[in-house]
């Protein structure tokens, strides 16, 4: 089968040249698709033989859009491709194992596999995302963004939505499993990702697009049997909005007493700390704030003429 990788990326520096360099032949056509920067990342995948297309950023940009772009860029003999974001390094072996499983497996679309945190050690948000990226095996609802697929299935249901500024894997694989494809997840090593993230406003815009991801994943799919990212939307507005809204008008309106009740936080963290232990617990917690606002910022409207930027 022929197969091409297509990498994205905007200002992501030596992460750039370490992706690009394990991708040596591993792939018959390397696609780089940069997005404004202006770090050299552009000459650097150039000397590395790839092909390269800029983005014109007059126009919004978006992940998804960057990466329509690539696959329109893709010969028509191309049978798989391999995706795969500028701040993450292939595995030995993983290009082998996925295409291995396609060949046998004529109904799945996507394989993906294991990423890790290169550096979970060097902050406490890394490890959160390493612990993210901890997922079960097996058939899966959804990918994310590094994943080996099928380039005909992509192409029967449209490709990515260019739209969404976050979210877009998970949507397009509701596309695909519609049309009667399978989404796996290997159990392989698969990437490895390097976050760089040390502050807390990086994590919290971060989870901020995760809330926008859910609230538009939902408007899109919520409807039963697939009911995408609705109980995840759900979650968000309740605790991070509507509850703690209530309490304080309660506490204005009818008794102060009524600030008790946002106990149920620090008790939520409680509960919440038998499974994944105290520090994940609380972030859990907390990130219901980001995505409620992430997912307000949807819901009234502001968040699609802009990025929300997380890096």
């Amino acid at each position: 089968m022929t197969l091409a990788a297509i990498v994205i990326g905007r200002n992501e520096g030596a992460r750039l040249i370490a992706c690009l360099d394990a991708l040596e032949g591993q792939a018959d056509l390397v696609i780089y698709v940069d997005s404004g920067s202006t770090d050299g990342s552009v000459a650097a995948a150039e000397a590395r033989g790839a092909q390269v297309i800029s983005l014109d950023m007059s126009q919004p940009f978006t992940a998804a859009r960057a990466r329509n772009t690539g696959l329109s860029a893709l010969p028509g003999d191309t049978e798989l491709v391999q995706f795969l974001d500028g701040d993450c390094v292939l595995r030995t072996g993983w290009i082998d194992t996925a295409r291995a499983f396609l060949e046998g497996h004529p109904q799945v679309a996507v394989a993906c596999g294991r990423r890790r945190e290169r550096y979970p050690e060097a902050s406490l948000y890394n490890a959160l995302i390493d612990a993210e990226w901890d997922t079960p095996v097996g058939e899966a609802k959804a990918c994310g963004g590094d994943a080996l697929m099928r380039v005909a299935a992509l192409r029967a249901v449209g490709g990515y939505r260019d739209t969404l500024i976050a979210g877009e894997e998970p949507e397009l694989c509701v596309r695909l499993r519609a049309a009667g494809w399978q989404v796996w997840r290997l159990d392989a090593e698969m990437t490895w990702h390097d976050a760089a993230m040390t502050r807390f406003v990086q994590w919290w815009k971060r989870t901020r697009r995760a809330g926008h991801a859910f609230a538009e994943g939902a408007a899109l799919h919520g409807a039963p049997p697939e009911r995408h990212w609705v109980a995840e939307t759900r979650r968000a507005l309740i605790w991070g909005a509507g509850m703690p809204l209530a309490i304080v008008l309660l506490a204005l309106l009818v008794t102060p007493w009524a600030l008790v009740l946002l106990l149920v936080y620090p008790l939520q963290v409680l509960r919440l700390s038998r499974r994944g232990g105290m520090t994940r617990a609380l972030f859990t917690v907390l990130g219901k704030f980001a995505e409620a606002q992430g997912a307000l910022q949807f819901l009234l409207g502001r968040g699609r003429s802009r990025i929300i930027e997380y890096k």
